[in-house]
């Protein structure tokens, strides 16, 4: 699966874009829509390098979500939260994560990996108004179901 344009608008909005690098709630240097990678203070980029990255690091959390996930039934609007989920956290947080457990068992418990989202929303050590905003879209969009376009 690939992340639609909802679940896109939903990372754009919360990572915004920033063409100088900022240190993030986390204290790691940032820049462009949220990427980390090779990141020092003081760089800079063009929005054409920060909409590359976005591209790249859409991908990663994408086939992390793939990888990741057994649950046959991933709709859109679960796959995109995922998405976002780790997009902001990274693989690694989703590997390890409830939500993941949740989701792999058999069958999927859904109610319990919605509300596993919810846990990740410190940044230091304390709750982050942010990541608690982030985390509420996020389980918001995964508990609603995807519309069939067929009606």
């Amino acid at each position: 699966m690939t992340t639609s344009e909802n679940g896109r608008k939903l990372i754009e909005s919360f990572e915004s874009c920033s063409l100088t690098a900022y240190l993030d709630q986390g204290g790691i240097p940032t820049l462009g829509w949220g990427h980390t990678l090779g990141v020092k203070m003081g760089d800079t980029c063009t929005q054409a390098q920060a909409d590359a990255w976005l591209e790249e690091d859409l991908a990663t959390a994408e086939g992390a979500v793939n990888r990741l996930i057994q649950a046959d039934a991933l709709d859109q609007n679960r796959f995109d939260a995922l998405v976002s989920f780790t997009y902001n956290l990274g693989q690694g947080s989703l590997a390890e994560s409830t939500v993941r457990k949740r989701l792999n068992l058999e069958p999927p418990d859904y109610s319990g990996a919605a509300s596993s989202i919810l846990w990740w929303n410190k940044a230091n050590g304390e709750t982050d108004p942010g990541l608690v905003r982030r985390r509420q879209a996020e389980q918001k969009l995964f508990l609603t179901p995807t519309e069939n376009p067929a009606g």
